[in-house]
């Protein structure tokens, strides 16, 4: 899926980058609650099926982190390896848990830890609960589909190295990397040009 089918869909310029509060709110509660989310661009996938470099082509790209939906899991394991939560977890405004997790390549006995991070979005279970449908109704669900429902989380994707986001939030601009390197330069009012001999 990436950006070829979820982008198809948005304004041009669009920029996805999302806090940890709209991840859960915007997104996550509606795919949990059973209601449509708009726009719908953040995939479904199985996490077992995939590992963090082959998401690319599935998950759905927004700056550089990858975005999809999937079932709460204990067991982590991909195709090649596993992914071992780290930390403690953060809750988010009363919303939800964020766990974060760390990709090792390999099995649990031996795996070798990579770059590759994965934030894991849940909500809190009185969230599913009590969200509110169309005109401030409850979506009318079976027992087995609210707990089915109540599964659901959101991952977010990212290689350490390259997880740096544009600072679009605070100044609306984007740098190239030859302007990275001449404002790392802090000294350059000090820098003296060779003074022309006069003859």
């Amino acid at each position: 899926m990436g950006e070829e089918t979820g982008a198809c869909n948005l304004p041009p310029g669009f920029c996805f980058f999302p806090s940890d509060e709209e991840l859960l709110h915007h997104f996550l509660r509606p795919k949990a609650s059973l209601l449509p989310c708009h726009p719908d661009i953040i995939p479904t996938l199985n996490l077992r099926h995939f590992d963090p470099w082959d998401l690319h082509c599935k998950a759905f790209k927004g700056g550089n982190h990858w975005y999809f939906f999937s079932h709460r899991t204990e067991n982590r394991a991909t195709p090649n390896g596993y992914w071992k939560h780290m930390g403690v977890d953060e809750t988010v405004k009363d919303v939800g848990v964020k766990k974060t997790l760390v990709f090792h390549i390999g099995g649990e006995a031996e795996g070798i830890k990579t770059d590759w991070i994965m934030q894991e979005y849940c909500l809190l279970d009185n969230e599913t609960s009590s969200t509110s449908g169309i005109n401030g109704r409850r979506p009318s669900r079976k027992k087995g589909q609210a707990k089915a429902a109540n599964r659901w989380v959101v991952c977010r994707v990212y290689e350490a190295g390259y997880s740096v986001q544009t600072s679009r939030q605070e100044d609306g601009m984007e740098l190239s990397c030859l302007d990275e390197i001449f404002m790392s330069f802090d000294d350059y009012d000090e820098v003296s040009l060779p003074k022309l001999v006069e003859k």
